[in-house]
């Protein structure tokens, strides 16, 4: 599995709060992560390295070769995590209300972990097929899915940014959890919404379809949004499934 990454801080904001990494455990599984933090001065750093860094840095303690117990493991280390950021934010006032989105794609030979908390998102790139795999847990997502609002108008809606799940604000840490095969060729974006609000899926699909590099293709799909205004931060983080050589 191969692997690159770009974060970006866009043309509005005057940091970044998207935190992105992979790490590797003793067993020499992969696990890419990808985080967007909000609220407070200083809170969206905070909240979003904390998740990825303690998360990440726990993996790379751990043994774990097969789906079921890493799984098991993630969900644990998920509400520890949440537990973590609640109690730095109500300590420190500069740090009320801190959270973070959370999405992370766990790799094995043939089959690959997807989890999300929030509106971050994971797509699988396949056959010059664009599949999003993640829901996103917001506002708007949650109209779209009781018929109250069309997905178009959900693209425009003015609570958009709204999210109803993330790590750090409430006290359960309610993640998706998927589990897909995997195939030679296969590409899998992680990404956060400062991409996926500013590039939509057809300009996703034929960047990654481009014969560019995995880091050209990361830094492609950074300069459409900001080329689309750059509103938010923009992180996106490509896995590459190659049992033959080829990209890079």
């Amino acid at each position: 599995m191969k692997f690159a990454y770009r974060t970006d801080i866009g043309r509005r904001r005057p940091n970044n709060e998207d935190y992105v990494s992979v790490y590797q455990n003793m067993a020499g599984v992969q696990f890419a992560i990808v985080a967007d933090g909000m609220g407070g001065h200083l809170g969206g750093d905070v909240a979003s390295a904390m998740a990825v860094l303690h998360i990440g840095h726990d993996f790379e303690q751990t043994h774990f070769n097969k789906v079921e117990p890493i799984i098991s493991w993630l969900v644990a280390e998920l509400q520890k995590e949440n537990e973590h950021i609640l109690d730095k934010s109500q300590r420190y006032p500069d740090l009320s209300g801190m959270g973070t989105t959370f999405v992370a794609a766990i790799y094995f030979k043939n089959e690959f972990i997807i989890s999300n908390i929030g509106d971050s998102r994971a797509y699988l790139y396949r056959q010059n097929q664009l599949t999003q795999l993640t829901e996103d847990h917001s506002l708007v997502n949650e109209l779209v899915k009781r018929g109250q609002l069309s997905a178009e108008a959900a693209k425009h809606h003015p609570k958009k940014n709204i999210i109803t799940r993330t790590l750090g604000v409430s006290g359960q840490a309610d993640a998706d959890v998927v589990v897909r095969r995997s195939q030679h060729g296969d590409y899998i974006l992680l990404c956060s919404d400062g991409l996926t609000n500013m590039v939509t899926d057809e300009q996703i699909r034929s960047i990654l379809a481009s014969p560019k590099s995995l880091a050209k293709k990361c830094q492609a799909l950074v300069d459409q949004a900001n080329a689309a205004g750059g509103k938010d931060n923009i992180t996106a983080l490509l896995l590459y499934e190659d049992r033959g050589g080829g990209q890079s």
